[in-house]
């Protein structure tokens, strides 16, 4: 099992090196025959990173942005998860509520990061506020949904062997919830992410998102893409080394054939 799993990675990893220098080779070329400010070739966008990197903010600007992204995002699994639970467990709630999170879904970033700068000001709540906005709903909706999945059968027998509403939650809703609260939860994250970029243009002094509206007013493209390969490095990072995993380790008990 062990030997077919080092297998598959091995084959996986090789693919995915091979596609990226696709990419980077097509990347190279297409650099050849374009000006610089249009589209700098890998090994310009190589040297502004360095340069980034050894500039003194590279890792408070990191920081700053994952640290505003982290805290949306919790305070949106806090908000979104109790509040889909409620929702699908209550019909009745479910029909009042539903033309709201309606009204919440249609309301676009850029919109949250206007009202927040009017709120907030240039600070780290305009972001913090503008993820949450995008996060909640998406988690809010999957565990609603997975909360529709619970079998009314196994709640009321739940109740006739007088079980508390804690251990109902334990050990009839938690199970069935978890799969599509974590894919809800995968899908804000990243959403998150993109839209703290956007917030952090308009409505900040520091981050990624405040670095790339510098560096695309300075006409500085090398460095725009230097912080877009940061970002997607990163994000591949945090779904290869702690998303992937996490689901692993609270789905293996789910079996494949």
């Amino acid at each position: 099992m062990s030997t077919l799993f080092r297998s598959s990675f091995a084959t996986a990893a090789a693919q995915r090196a091979v596609l990226v220098a696709l990419l980077v080779a097509v990347w190279w070329l297409a650099s050849l025959h374009m000006p610089e400010f249009v589209l700098p070739g890998p090994p310009k966008v190589l040297a502004a990173l360095v340069s980034l990197v050894n500039g003194g903010t590279f890792f408070d600007d990191l920081g700053v942005t994952m640290y505003r992204v982290c805290m949306g995002f919790v305070l949106a699994a806090l908000a979104g998860a109790p509040l889909g639970i409620v929702l699908g467990s209550n019909p009745r709630a479910a029909r009042f509520f539903e033309p709201l999170l309606s009204i919440v879904n249609t309301v676009s970033s850029a919109i949250w990061a206007v009202f927040a700068i009017i709120w907030f000001g240039i600070s780290n709540a305009t972001t913090v506020f503008v993820v949450f906005m995008t996060a909640m709903p998406l988690i809010l909706t999957n565990v609603w949904q997975g909360a529709l999945t619970v079998e009314r059968q196994h709640v009321e027998l739940a109740h006739s062997f007088h079980m508390s509403g804690a251990q109902i939650m334990r050990k009839i809703y938690l199970p069935t919830i978890l799969p599509h609260f974590f894919s809800g939860a995968r899908l804000a994250f990243g959403f998150g992410w993109r839209v703290s970029l956007v917030a952090e243009t308009i409505g900040s002094s520091n981050g990624i998102g405040y670095r790339l509206r510098q560096a695309a007013d300075l006409v500085q493209t090398d460095q725009v893409f230097a912080w877009t390969l940061t970002l997607v490095v990163l994000m591949l990072l945090i779904e290869a080394g702690i998303l992937k995993p996490l689901e692993r380790r609270l789905f293996r008990w789910k079996k494949t054939d």
